[in-house]
């Protein structure tokens, strides 16, 4: 199938289930790729499943269909199973099902629109007229293809060849629940309707994919099996919006592959398989199919500028391609960094960017055909559209094409384009940060989808407040599914915002919501962080096709209970978010008694030789002690290990694994905390581990570095990360160049290649501006640059060390040059404390 989904509106153009375990709350949340199942394997969960029918009172013509895999959060992987009906598959009736690494199932969560078909538990009447139900249709699928092309685009030229699926189209209405049966339309809440199946047709559900010229004309069309009637039909796309030199982040490190003497525009380092093998950015070239790889005689791209009509491959053509690519790989960064996911699928399938797409086009949009993006350069408008906020939110449809596929109409594809801008804010806030870490910034971006590339200033869209582009609603109503789903959009975007940040007593703000009547007034924000990972679990691991909005508040709930417990003030916070757009009742922010148990000492990453002892403590306070603790390995259950420290003779194949501990008191309604997540790196002892770096903790002063060594020793000031010594760059407070360098060298025969080392950056700078900047980088024998690894600037202040990693198995067989570079400018000290740096490889 190939379902575009596009940024701009064309005006201008069950019951959740409870996870095994809480996920890991400032660490990667989700499994890496997970290899698919055998059919074997396929054929057992479904026998599972169909084991469950009678429980639901559904007879032996009722089945499943597995539709599609991906990971879930660690330890766990997702598969979705379609409901069906003598074979046939039935339109948004489907299983979200969880299972662990044994293949039990540890949660299902249902949309159920199957039950009144012949001998299921539907309503008695429904059961009567469906008790015959044919799943032989009097029309064939070309007459129904045939039917949509003339009704759609007789003339036009197909881009990628339709497709007609035999499906049971579920008939919806929607009523009042019994307790809203007499409130006004102005009174009622999204929780105050539900769904009823009244009837079924049997139908095909056509897929067109044409061009008219140069013009995109995508639609999905359900068409009746028996007459060719048109039943439902929605646009797949809005045809009309409405080192490199960025036009948008300016300057900006790439990675790029070498060929011969060739560059081409093709990352290596994030990404496998697809269409190029990696991460690749291509020239459109003004048409409408990707075009050819970006090549260059030097790495060297673009000037910054917008394009100005020339041509497409000189460095002005070029600026299009990097503002691409670094969206890309901040997008890619972003989910992998933050919560694990790989790539868009989640199993590090490769992606890619068409850059130049039409002339003039005031649009951009991806294409679940190719699972890519097009960007065009603007026109009347807009400026070229490789914003990062814009590669976020496009990046992000590919995330849900994969998960939880919210259909592209009505309350779901509100759902779904919310999703996106979601994901562009969180990836635009991550990049303008540094792009490092594992941990979403709370500040860095601007709460407004395309404001950077709107030559009028003006947004496309405001979560904040989503009535300010004239079109969004920002609450829900009974009328909200009727709307285009980039205005249906807004209440959710709002709800995310108020999640984040939090909102305003005052009427008069932007920041007010009429429908928050408890206290306080203003209700309180949980951060960036916390609130995308809610999300991100409750789309890829709840919500299916059909969510609507009070669907999804109830898994996003369950979402945020799953994460930061039951009685969480996330958990809260969720509730007030969702009840502030007129979607469920608002609560009071009130804390457990005595504040309940947290943690105050946080347990330490370790690095220890292999066949020593690692051991991780915790310490908590509050609540009613004596306090239960369970340690976690990658967030599942480590038996036996039930005290406030765990110990474990490590081995090498532990290196990496992520330990936490979750604490509960012994309260009579018990709170619980969940630690931060401590590594275990083993390094050395066996396993054919080494360790490359020389005097990597600096307690040998300077051996093995060069550079600025005067930067290596202990001093007051800062602190090291373990031991005495660190290596201090900057904190000069005037203008100043520092380096430190090792050469290293990574054997051929490598299988992984880890760069680790611990960062401390502190600064006097008070602007939201990148003034200092500590830029990583990886280089050859004369001194050329092979790779930037990270820059970081004084924006990325923390309390304490991060833990940076990377993976440098790309360079094996080579001899390089780790090179820290710090540059700071004439005022006001940041300072880059470096310590524990490791290359291991194996």
């Amino acid at each position: 199938m190939n379902f575009r989904k596009t940024l701009l509106a064309a005006s201008i153009a069950a019951l959740p289930l409870m996870m095994v375990g809480q996920a890991l709350a400032s660490a990667p949340i989700m499994a890496g790729p997970t290899a698919l199942q055998s059919p074997q394997q396929g054929q057992a969960l479904i026998a599972k499943l169909a084991a469950t029918r009678a429980t639901h009172g559904l007879d032996a013509d009722h089945g499943f269909s597995i539709t599609a895999q991906h990971p879930g959060v660690i330890g766990t992987r997702i598969t979705r199973a379609a409901h069906t009906y003598k074979g046939v598959r039935v339109f948004q009736s489907e299983s979200v099902v969880v299972t662990n690494d044994a293949g039990e199932i540890v949660s299902e969560s249902i949309s159920d629109r199957r039950s009144g078909l012949g001998q299921g538990s539907g309503n008695a009447s429904l059961r009567a007229r469906t008790a015959g139900f044919t799943v032989v249709p009097q029309i064939q699928n070309a007459a129904a293809i045939d039917l949509v092309i003339k009704k759609v685009s007789p003339n036009g030229v197909h881009q990628t060849p339709p497709s007609a699926e035999l499906i049971i189209y579920p008939i919806v209405t929607t009523k009042r629940a019994p307790g809203a049966l007499n409130k006004s339309e102005a009174q009622l809440n999204a929780t105050d309707l539900v769904e009823e199946v009244s009837d079924y047709a049997l139908a095909y559900l056509v897929k067109t994919r044409m061009l008219e010229g140069s013009k995109p004309v995508f639609y999905d069309t359900v068409i009746s099996a028996a007459d060719g009637s048109v039943i439902k039909q929605w646009r797949a796309l809005q045809s009309v919006a409405g080192t490199g030199k960025s036009q948008y982040n300016g300057t900006i490190p790439l990675n790029t592959t070498l060929s011969g003497t060739t560059y081409s525009m093709k990352d290596p380092s994030r990404g496998t398989g697809g269409t190029y093998g990696m991460m690749a950015i291509t020239n459109a070239n003004h048409g409408t199919s990707a075009g050819s790889v970006y090549t260059n005689t030097t790495n060297d791209w673009g000037d910054g500028l917008q394009y100005n009509g020339g041509s497409t491959t000189n460095a002005n053509g070029q600026t299009a391609a990097v503002n691409a690519m670094w969206g890309l790989m901040n997008t890619y960064d972003t989910l992998k960094n933050v919560l694990g996911w790989q790539s868009l699928d989640g199993n590090n399938t490769a992606t890619y960017i068409a850059a130049h797409v039409n002339t003039n086009y005031d649009n951009a949009y991806y294409s679940d055909g190719c699972k890519c993006m097009f960007i065009g350069d603007g026109g009347s408008g807009f400026y070229s559209l490789g914003a990062i906020d814009v590669i976020g939110h496009e990046m992000g449809h590919g995330v849900t094409n994969a998960t939880s596929d919210l259909t592209y109409s009505g309350e779901s594809g509100g759902l779904n384009e919310s999703n996106s801008d979601i994901t562009g804010e969180m990836v635009e806030a991550y990049a303008r940060a540094g792009g490092t870490g594992t941990v979403i910034p709370n500040t860095g971006n601007d709460w407004a989808t395309g404001k950077e590339i709107a030559k009028s200033g003006n947004p496309l869209r405001y979560l904040y407040k989503p009535s300010l582009d004239g079109s969004s609603p920002n609450a829900w109503t009974s009328s909200i599914g009727n709307l285009d789903v980039h205005y249906s959009s807004g209440p959710n975007n709002r709800m995310f915002y108020f999640l984040s940040q939090g909102s305003n007593a005052s009427s008069s703000s932007n920041y007010y919501s009429q429908y928050l009547v408890k206290s306080p007034a203003a209700m309180t924000g949980i951060g960036s962080d916390k609130a995308f990972r809610i999300w991100f679990k409750a789309n890829t691991t709840k919500f299916t096709a059909s969510t609507n909005y009070a669907d999804a508040r109830a898994k996003v709930i369950a979402s945020a209970a799953e994460l930061y417990g039951a009685n969480s003030k996330e958990v809260i916070a969720v509730t007030r978010a969702y009840a502030a757009i007129n979607v469920g009742a608002d609560v009071d922010e009130t804390p457990p008694p005595g504040g309940g148990v947290s943690i105050s000492s946080q347990p330490s990453s370790v690095t220890v030789a292999a066949g020593s002892t690692a051991t991780f403590s915790v310490t908590a306070t509050g609540g009613t002690a004596p306090y239960k603790y369970q340690w976690m390995r990658n967030g599942a259950n480590i038996a036996g290990a039930t005290s406030a420290t765990y110990s474990l003779t490590a081995q090498t194949a532990d290196s990496g694994a992520v330990f936490t501990v979750k604490v509960t008191d012994s309260a009579t309604s018990p709170t619980t905390a969940t630690s931060s997540g401590a590594t275990l790196t083993v390094g050395g002892g066996g396993g054919g581990t080494t360790e490359r770096i020389v005097n990597g903790g600096f307690e040998s002063s300077t051996t093995g570095w060069g550079g600025t060594t005067g930067a290596i020793g202990s001093f007051s000031g800062q602190s090291a990360y373990e031991g005495a010594r660190f290596a201090w760059l900057g904190g000069n407070g005037t203008t100043a160049t520092e380096t430190l360098t090792q050469s290293v060298a990574i054997p051929a025969a490598a299988t992984s290649a880890s760069l680790s080392f611990a960062l401390h950056i502190d600064t006097a700078e008070t602007e939201n501006v990148a003034y200092d900047k500590l830029v990583v980088t990886v280089k050859n024998s004369a001194g050329t640059v092979l790779g930037t690894l990270a820059t970081y600037t004084n924006l990325n202040k923390a309390s304490g060390y991060q833990i940076r990693t990377f993976n440098l198995l790309p360079y094996k067989g080579q001899t390089v040059t780790l090179s820290f570079a710090m540059r700071e400018d004439s005022s006001l000290q940041t300072s880059f404390v470096v310590d524990k740096v490791s290359l291991l490889t194996q």
